[in-house]
């Protein structure tokens, strides 16, 4: 059995190819889970692909990774990346790697998008290229 790759989406990502276009681009969630899925087979790995516009459940699924165990989680917590401590926790609470991921560059928009709080308890941080930001987390995973 691969191992797998948890890929965890926050608030507003089941809007890709709609929401803001000129900033998250026109490929859906379903378009970069298609393309996530070529190539971790390639890479001999597994894509579990969640979204939720809950924290909650994101906090639910980082303790799952974990447990299964996950070889890493890629994580786009959409907005919570800014303000959820209780995500911050739970990272810092689990064994397995987490990839922060963002399709845009946090740090050329607003001000309040440049303090990350995933960002220090994440193994590693990729964001600005698009959907081709999730491909590079994955090729990182996958050399974890």
């Amino acid at each position: 059995m691969p191992e797998t790759i948890f890929v965890l989406n926050g608030p507003n990502l089941n809007l890709l190819g709609t929401r803001e276009p000129a900033i998250y681009g026109h490929e859906t969630l379903d378009d970069i889970a298609g393309q996530l899925e070529d190539r971790s087979r390639e890479l001999g790995l597994s894509i579990d692909l969640r979204q939720s516009n809950h924290e909650g459940h994101l906090i639910d699924w980082l303790h799952e990774a974990q447990a299964l165990p996950a070889k890493a989680v890629l994580l786009n917590a959409g907005a919570y990346t800014h303000t959820s401590i209780a995500l911050y926790d739970a990272i810092k609470a689990i064994r397995t790697p987490v990839i922060e991921v963002h399709l845009s560059n946090p740090h050329a928009r607003e001000t309040f998008r440049h303090m990350s709080r995933i960002s220090p308890v994440a193994h590693g941080t990729i964001c600005g290229f698009g959907a081709l930001s999730y491909m590079l987390a994955l090729e990182a995973a996958a050399r974890l």
